[in-house]
Order: C-alpha cells, then structure tokens, then sequence
C-alpha cells in the first residue's frame, strides 16, 4: 500500500475508477426507481468518468497538481446528467486541494476529499440529502476525523469508506420512494464504487492496464497463436461491427441471446446511439444479417482465426482485414461539407441554443429562431462539453441555453465559466417550456431582462406526458409494468395503463382543471398522425374552450408531450 498519492498513483486511481465505474453501471443503473425511461445514473456517470479516463491516457503528468487538474477539466467538459455534473464538482474541489502539491499524504486527500464535498454544495441550488451529497459528505467528514487522529493514508480510506457505506444505506430511510423500493440512492452507490476501486488501486488489488472485457477480447484476438492448435478453435471467424441504432430506445436484449447462441467471446458495448459488437462464430454472415434488425450496419471487420493461426506457424505474417488496402491505389477522398467553424464570432447581440431530439422538434426549434441544436434528451443527456460547443458555433455575444429537461440544466450551468461568450441558461425543464421560451424571446432590451421574460413564461406552461414503463416498479402507489403506457404531468406520475385511450382520458381530467386556452399535441416517432388526431379529439372534448394543435415533433421515448397553456 502506498504511503502517498503522486502523479502516477492518481492517474492510476481514475482510471481504476473509471473501469469500476463501467463494470457496475447496470448495477447502478438498476437502483434507479422512477419507471420512465431516462438517462439512468450509472451510465451518466460512467461516461464522466470515461472522459476523465481518455484525457488522461493521452497526458504524461508530471505531478499531482497536473494530474488531479487534467481530470477535473476533464469531467467538466464530459459532464452528463445532474449525477455527472456532481461528480465533476467534487473532483474540482480535491483539484483545488491539491493545486502545487507534487504529492499528498493522508491529511492532505482527506481536505482534498471535504474540499470536494464543499464545491459540489456551493454549485447546487437546493441540495437534496439521501443522494451522493450526503454519502460523499459523510464520507469526507470520516476521512478528515480519521486523518485528525493519525491515520495513514491506508486508514483514512477505510474510514471514509466504512463511513460512506453506511451513509448509502440510510438513504433508504431518508427517502421514503427508495425505502418503499428496497434501494439506495444511485448515484451516491457510484461514489462508493469510486471511492473503493481508488483504495483497491492503492493497494495494488487492481491495474487499470487489466483491461475492460472487450479490451481483454482485443487481447485474445492478437496474442500469438501457436499457444494453441487450430482444433482448439470451435468458432473460426473473429466477427467486429458497429451498428448505428434506427431509435434511441431499441432493446438488443435479444441479439445478445441470439449471438450468444452461435458464438462465443461475446463483448457488446452499447451507447446511446450505436452499439459495438465482437464475437467468435463460424456464421459471420448471419450475425451481420441479424444486427440489421437494430440498425444500420457502419463498420465491420471478419478475420479468419484459423488461417491467421497457420501462417503464424509458419513463420509468415498473419492475413487481416489491413491487406484490404491496396498501397497502389490513389485514394480521392470525396469533398467533405464545409464544417461549422469550432468558435464563431459574434454578428449580432443574441444566440439561442436548444436541447432536443427528433427531426419535428429539431425543425421547429430551427423555424423558431434558435441557432444551434443539441440533440439529447431522456435518455441521452448531452455533455457540457456537447453544449459548449453549441454555444461556441452560436455567432453571438450572448447566448441562451434552453436545456429542456431538468437532468440537462446543471451541465448546461457548467458551460457558463468555460466560454468567452455571455451563456445565460433558462430552466426549461421540458420542450413543451422550451418552445414557449423561445416564441417570448424578443431580442430587444437587456439580456437579464429579456431572460426575466422568458422564466415568466414558462412559468405557465404544464407539460403532460405520454411514455412507457422501463422497468418494473412499486411507485407512488402504482403497480407498475414494465411496458404499460405511463402518464405524466408537470413531472408527477398519474397512472399506469395498458389502454391508451383510457390515459388519456384520466390525464385529460387533470388537464381540464387549468382551464386552458391553448394545447399543443407533440407526437413522437412511434405514432401516425392518425393516431395523434384521435387523442387531440379527447382533449378537444374534455377542453371545449381550448384551441388544441397537433405537431408532429417526431420525438423518441415520448408518445406524446402535450403543452397546456
């Protein structure tokens, strides 16, 4: 066990974590409790912490102070999800912590570790206890006790983790939704996560070099082969692919049976927009055909492991997929599009940037005035680095960020000190309150005044829901199944259903008790405007004095989003 923390010890600690991080996210992903679809906290925080990872692997620090500075920049930039964003501030304050420290011992991690816990309360409005706040500040609260009285930086550790697990599961008992799902908060369980691979990576118990499984496959695949015969190789073809997904919300639970049926090595990684594939089997051909289910096939590499094997037997070099090219063909790459240039100056006062996904609101959100798009939503929160780049490309002095989702606000809030542009973010928490931002943006007057018109604006605005249950759950008194058809409205749940029409008729009593003037039927990309008609003329008849408008807004996960003026 080392005594001290250096440059090296702290690269290695991240990247620990971050593999711990990725090994677990279905796990942390699982003790989400709210049954919509969403952008589940393990994989948020998992892909902060990819970010971190990458940058380092790409850095030689040269001390602690670089290295702890390089990952907080990082998880700034790769941020998604209020759970991301939180763990970006709390490696910020250890960064701060230990600003030209070449090295820290056991009292100087434990103030790193509370400095942490302080910039992550700072940073959120309205701190919730039972979350990762409570866990890492507990935690912390151990580590700098534990640090007071002598520990070294084995025990300190120990103290913060055996304080933070206890912490973790009284956040069952804090909140009565986890207490009611028998589960603990997740995103404080991916601080433990953390917090447990960095000791493990003290101790020596693991080595980031170890590798993921699909790095340990691309391992097996170009160690020697005269470690084994030909005969010991059951599935010939060493398959590799990516298929870009036709929708955000398509389940390959079942290709994975499939492909697990006709090989083996089997390693999937899967993104929000396209998934990853590398398998052994002896019917190449038919996998390929089979992933066209789930999307559109992009890359895809077949290597014959049994011929590769002989010509390494025979002293040769092993045939792949490289000898494709041919060195005496002039490749003409075509003309590329003229690419948005990466920081555009400013031509005129205001900018508007929006958070959305599907073509229809894309369209819309482009008809009304915004300049750049983000697309991301649910179940795909962007990056701060993502809409950083969209305030950059935004050629104006002030830019206005509508998040439209209430996951998306804090990462959007973190891309306010990382420009030279003025970002004001306005709190959309839907599109529905988006859209209305955008038709109340005069660009006429002082940007703080024309925001003030905007947050009054939306602050009208009810937005009802229409998706479907992820998961399984004992919510808010709702037995709920996974499939049902889910309503919501303003964010609360109203009921489960497997009937659509009879959800709608129930929301539309919970709409009618506004007294609307206007309504607005957004249907996604799982709905015929036919379909989208038939519900407006339920709420058409449950709201005779409101004038009701359907939109094809072509959006995933949502069946529809209704705005209630």
């Amino acid at each position: 066990m080392k005594d001290f923390i250096d440059a090296e010890a702290f690269k290695e600690m991240v990247l620990c974590a971050e593999n711990a991080l990725r090994e677990q996210t279905q796990l942390i992903n699982d003790l989400n409790v709210f049954p919509v679809p969403d952008g589940d906290t393990g994989t948020n925080m998992g892909l902060t912490m990819k970010n971190a990872a990458e940058e380092l692997k790409k850095r030689n620090v040269r001390d602690l102070s670089e290295a702890a500075d390089c990952t907080a920049n990082a998880l700034l930039r790769g941020a998604r999800g209020n759970s991301g964003v939180i763990l970006s501030l709390l490696f910020r304050g250890i960064s701060r912590r230990f600003k030209t420290f070449e090295s820290a011992g056991a009292a100087e991690f434990a103030g790193a570790l509370s400095d942490g816990v302080d910039a992550a309360y700072k940073a959120v409005m309205k701190p919730a206890e039972g979350t990762i706040l409570t866990v890492s500040r507990l935690a912390s609260k151990a580590a700098v006790e534990a640090a007071s009285l002598g520990a070294d930086l084995e025990g300190v550790f120990i103290c913060a983790i055996k304080a933070g697990t206890e912490a973790l599961a009284e956040t069952q008992k804090i909140n009565p939704v986890l207490k009611k799902a028998g589960v603990v908060d997740a995103g404080g369980k991916g601080f433990m996560v953390i917090l447990e691979a960095m000791l493990a990576s003290l101790r020596g118990e693991v080595r980031s070099d170890s590798g993921s499984a699909e790095e340990k496959a691309e391992e097996d695949r170009t160690s020697p082969f005269n470690v084994f015969d030909t005969e010991d190789i059951t599935f010939a073809y060493d398959t590799v692919f990516i298929v870009r997904k036709t929708q955000e919300d398509v389940n390959i639970a079942p290709f994975r049976a499939y492909l697990d049926s006709i090989g083996d090595s089997l390693v999937i990684s899967e993104g929000d927009e396209e998934f990853k594939v590398h398998v052994h089997t002896n019917i190449p051909g038919d996998a390929l055909n089979e992933a066209a289910k789930y999307g559109t096939l992009e890359l895809a590499k077949i290597e014959n492991m049994r011929t590769q094997h002989d010509d390494v037997a025979a002293g040769r070099k092993a045939r792949s997929t490289d000898d494709l090219e041919d060195p005496d063909c002039e490749f003409v790459p075509e003309e590329s599009p003229e690419e948005e240039p990466e920081f555009a100056e400013a031509e005129k006062d205001f900018g508007v940037v929006a958070v959305c996904a599907g073509e229809g609101m894309e369209a819309l959100f482009r008809e009304l005035g915004a300049d750049s798009i983000v697309t991301g939503g649910q179940t795909m929160n962007p990056s701060t680095d993502d809409i950083l780049k969209a305030v950059n490309r935004t050629p104006a002095s002030t830019v206005f960020v509508f998040p439209n989702n209430k996951n998306i606000i804090m990462a959007a809030e973190q891309s306010i000190p990382l420009t030279e542009k003025k970002v004001i973010v306005i709190p959309t928490k839907t599109v529905p309150q988006g859209i209305t931002a955008l038709l109340n943006f005069s660009p006429e007057g002082a940007a703080e005044e024309i925001a003030e018109a905007m947050t009054e604006a939306i602050s009208v605005v009810h937005t009802a829901m229409v998706t479907y249950a992820a998961r399984d759950s004992d919510f808010d008194g709702y037995d709920i199944h996974a499939g049902e058809y889910l309503s919501l409205l303003d964010g609360a749940l109203i009921g489960s259903y497997r009937d659509e029409p009879e959800l709608f008729r129930n929301l539309n009593e919970k709409i009618s008790e506004f007294e609307p003037e206007f309504i607005t039927v957004y249907f996604g990309s799982d709905v015929q405007e036919a379909e989208a008609e038939s519900m407006a003329d339920i709420l058409r008849e449950a709201c005779p004095d409101a004038e009701v408008s359907v939109v094809d807004g072509g959006q995933p996960v949502y069946y529809y989003m209704v705005a209630v003026e």
